[in-house]
Formats: C-alpha cells, sequence, structure tokens
C-alpha cells in the first residue's frame, strides 16, 4: 500500500475538470492522493447497470488496495459526453452517489457539480 490517506474520484474523463477536482478534494479533505476512475459522461453512465458494475470493480480496488475513505461523483458543464442543463446532471449526480451508498454504505459518498466558471460545488 502506498504510504498517505486517499480518496476516489468518479468523474468525467474531459482534463478540463481532472485538476480542479483533484485539488478541491485534497483542500476540503484529510488525503494526499485521490484514484480517479473516469467514463465519459460519468454522472448518467454510472445509472447504466453494466458502466455501474465496472465502476464499482474499480472503486473496490481503490477502497482495498489504497483504503480510500471518501468518495465522489462528479459532472460537469459543457460535457461532451452527457450534452443536458445543470439541473440534469445534479439529478444523475445525486441518483449516482445513491447507487453508490446502497453499495457501500460504510465510506461517505460526496457528489460534485464543476460549474461555467470550472469552480468545484458540493451538490
Amino acid at each position: 500500500m502506498a504510504d498517505g490517506k486517499f480518496a476516489t474520484s468518479i468523474t468525467c474523463m474531459d482534463g478540463r475538470i481532472q485538476v480542479p477536482i483533484i485539488e478541491w478534494i485534497k483542500q476540503n479533505y484529510d488525503v494526499n492522493f485521490v484514484d480517479t476512475i473516469t467514463e465519459p459522461g460519468v454522472d448518467k453512465k454510472i445509472l447504466e447497470d453494466s458502466v455501474f458494475e465496472s465502476i464499482k470493480t474499480k472503486t473496490e480496488i481503490s477502497i482495498n488496495a489504497h483504503k480510500s475513505s471518501i468518495i465522489f461523483v462528479s459532472g460537469h458543464y459543457d460535457c461532451a459526453g452527457n450534452p443536458v442543463s445543470s439541473d440534469e446532471h445534479k439529478s444523475h449526480i445525486r441518483k449516482g452517489v445513491e447507487m453508490i451508498k446502497e453499495w457501500n454504505s460504510e465510506i461517505p459518498v460526496v457528489g460534485l457539480w464543476v460549474n461555467d466558471s470550472w469552480t468545484v460545488e458540493t451538490i
């Protein structure tokens, strides 16, 4: 196991949001590293059984190997993989958070939104 505390970020593959999310998580939570699981439009895709199972498997690796202590599910403005309104994104994120909580209720799960200023917000 690597030294340090870990979080798990389930996020869109869009490179514009990687740094803001990782920096925000490290500034607001007591973690040194952020394992990142990506999928285009992940906030919508996580609601699909086959994608959820893949994300679940990867998240379990983060939890078991790195002892990740918190999970984040995010979406963002101007997403090519899920081109819907901000409200729809946030609804998808909330549903994804609930799905993960149902599967693993022992670890906190937080929804994040990256807005049109590329600022991270909790939802």
